[in-house]
């Protein structure tokens, strides 16, 4: 063979790979809506930047015909490339090809590439569109998975780990994302489930479709397993993106910085406004929050889950910061199981990439109930607990209004090693709210009083006035400043610079035990 049809055979085997599993399933694939593999990464990384590796491997197995059904790659795309010009690694699993079914091939094509983010110190990217484990090669299609899950274990913590739920994900392939940091899914096209809806129906005979079952919707506001949810592909790996733009290449780097464009020292009065009069009136956190970081750009992480806490990344003067804030729009503010769980997670996030956490506290305390008790609501909210106190990064919080009981204790206090707490002249930092403690208190005074409801009133007023404030707690030093609400940013940004060489870190351990 001459040199020049040496080369036109490469040529050729590569536009043979690149076209997957034919132009007929490519067609299908776009009429459904979804793009494919390589047009996926392609949208994700920087133009130009994709480099591909394991172009040409074949699967092995032989059974039930499958050695007549060979592609060149088969049924995934590996490789690197850049995003933001920062290297990251990536797997697009291509459902033209067998469906995008995991072999053992495939699953070696994943690990390698696994592999190397975690060596090189990378972020690493799954794109899943797939039909599941290979079932004509048995267990080894199986051993695929588990090679998958150990790499993802033991990249946890080192490289940040996202995954797209861009298709069907099913059965065991739904434990890689679950094990990665974040999960973003598609409306309409993407869902994610262990036993589908036809399993459903003969075992226990309920009727459900596959989207909702485990839909973009249902995982992003009732089970909570998605972070991100995107109208199409498009929106889905835009939002990938921007994602990373708020975070480190690994465990050893601090985040990247942006040039501010935002005065560090601008002020908002209408933050005066915000917080109402009466404290059993509600208002939205959200409102202080883009009030106060840079360009009121604010990056929410699971908007539409336990919405009674608050969690995503902004930025104050360049820098990325993690925000936790409570919500008094829905259910008070009040902590259950499923803000503990989602806050807990994202404070171990933060902390393990070196994430400043701003904490802002509005909290009347647990939400109260058989379900919640029942639901093991003490476990659950010890996962927030043991999160803020194992975080070593900087820790500011700012209350806003109230804190009470363990609640408060819990938001990042200072007894939790916060290292700067700052409090609204508003604020009320006491074991519970006035009007519990003085039915406790003062039960009999009232009792006896010629008129017990207006007693009840004045000591109520007393009671907060005296116990409720943010005066007693600072004059404890558990709250280092009390500011006005125009100062939170100008603080904030203060507070965060003076604390960029903080060095703190938990006793050596082989590892912790985190309630679960």
């Amino acid at each position: 063979m001459s040199k020049e049809e040496t080369l036109q055979a490469l040529i050729d085997k590569n536009a043979e790979a690149e076209l997957g599993g034919g132009q007929d399933r490519i067609d299908i694939q776009h009429k459904k809506g979804k793009w494919t593999a390589r047009e996926r990464i392609s949208a994700l990384l920087d133009e130009n930047s994709f480099q591909e590796i394991d172009k040409f491997v074949l699967h092995q197995a032989t059974d039930f015909g499958l050695d007549k059904k060979k592609f060149p790659g088969d049924g995934v795309v590996t490789g690197y490339g850049r995003i933001n010009g920062r290297p990251v690694y990536v797997y697009a699993q291509d459902f033209t090809i067998l469906g995008g079914s995991l072999s053992l091939a495939v699953s070696d094509k994943i690990c390698k590439v696994m592999d190397l983010a975690r060596k090189n110190g990378a972020p690493f990217i799954g794109i899943n569109d797939s039909g599941g484990a290979r079932i004509q090669e048995g267990v080894s299609s199986l051993a695929g998975y588990g090679n998958i899950f150990m790499r993802n274990v033991m990249s946890s913590g080192l490289v940040p780990q996202i995954s797209a739920i861009m298709g069907p994900c099913a059965g065991g392939a739904v434990y890689s994302p679950a094990l990665t940091d974040f999960i973003f899914m598609v409306e309409n096209t993407s869902y994610m489930f262990i036993t589908g809806p036809q399993v459903i129906k003969t075992v226990t005979h309920e009727e459900v479709s596959a989207e909702r079952l485990g839909g973009s919707i249902t995982h992003n506001a009732t089970s909570g397993v998605a972070h991100f949810s995107g109208q199409d592909d498009q929106q889905v790996i835009s939002m990938i993106r921007e994602l990373l733009s708020f975070l480190p290449q690994n465990c050893r780097e601090k985040p990247p910085e942006v040039e501010p464009s935002d005065d560090p020292e601008r002020i908002d009065m209408g933050l005066r406004e915000v917080i109402p009069d009466s404290p059993r009136q509600p208002y939205d956190m959200q409102k202080i929050i883009y009030s106060i970081v840079d360009n009121q750009h604010f990056f929410e992480v699971q908007a539409k889950y336990a919405t009674n806490i608050i969690i995503g990344f902004a930025r104050l003067n360049g820098k990325t910061v993690g925000i936790v804030a409570n919500q008094p729009a829905s259910f008070a503010g009040c902590l259950d199981i499923n803000a503990s769980i989602k806050g807990a997670r994202f404070v171990r996030f933060c902390d393990s990439f070196n994430i400043p956490l701003i904490t802002f506290c509005d909290v009347p305390g647990f939400l109260p109930g058989t379900t919640q008790e029942y639901g093991g609501i003490i476990k659950h909210g010890a996962k927030l607990i043991y999160a803020y106190c194992e975080a070593v990064v900087p820790k500011i919080t700012v209350i806003t209004r109230k804190a009470y009981g363990g609640a408060y204790i819990v938001m990042s206090s200072k007894h939790l090693c916060g290292d700067l707490n700052f409090a609204y002249p508003s604020a009320e930092i006491a074991v519970m709210g006035p009007e519990g403690a003085v039915n406790v208190v003062f039960k009999k005074d009232i009792k006896a009083a010629e008129d017990p409801a207006k007693k009840e009133a004045e000591m109520i007023e007393e009671y907060r006035k005296t116990f409720a404030s943010p005066y007693r707690a600072a004059e404890r030093g558990f709250i280092d400043e009390i500011i006005l609400p125009e100062q939170t940013r100008p603080k904030l940004i203060k507070a965060l610079e003076s604390l960029k060489n903080k060095r703190d870190r938990m006793p050596e351990k082989k590892h912790d035990n985190l309630p679960l």
